[in-house]
């Protein structure tokens, strides 16, 4: 199995990337570096995958264990060397569920199996930064 996605030019420094679903999405720099700030910037969309793979598991174990969660977000930082090129040493990310009635010892489950079993991004960034993670738990 593999993944293949084409990215274009479009003008200036932005490109257009296709995904093997057959969404897109524009890649651009910002002004300090060029760009016209009309897209997004890849050491971010690297978080987004990162956050949106482990948040895909997250998603289906919650309705595999049948949990009753009115909202979940992650909120990831990425902290970068001080050299060029400069990468993430440490990302940072969180995992947050609301609701009246969350079982916080199951949901600490299915965050787990998707960082230490599912999450393939996860493994990934382990390669490459330490990798923190924390959960919290807002009941209404």
């Amino acid at each position: 199995m593999s993944h293949k996605v084409t990215t274009s030019w479009i003008e200036n420094m932005q490109f257009e990337s296709t995904n093997p679903s057959g969404g897109t999405i524009r890649i651009d720099a910002g002004p300090e570096n060029g760009g016209d700030n009309m897209g997004l910037r890849p050491k971010a969309l690297m978080l987004s995958a990162l956050a949106g793979c482990s948040g895909l598991d997250i998603a289906h174990l919650i309705k595999k264990m049948r949990l009753d969660v009115e909202a979940f977000r992650m909120e990831t930082e990425g902290l970068l060397t001080d050299s060029d090129p400069a990468t993430y040493h440490t990302v940072i990310l969180e995992y947050h569920f609301t609701g009246k009635n969350l079982d916080e010892a199951k949901l600490k489950r299915a965050v787990d199996l998707s960082i230490e079993k599912y999450c393939g991004v996860m493994d990934m960034f382990k390669e490459f930064s330490e990798v923190q993670t924390n959960i919290f738990y807002h009941k209404e």
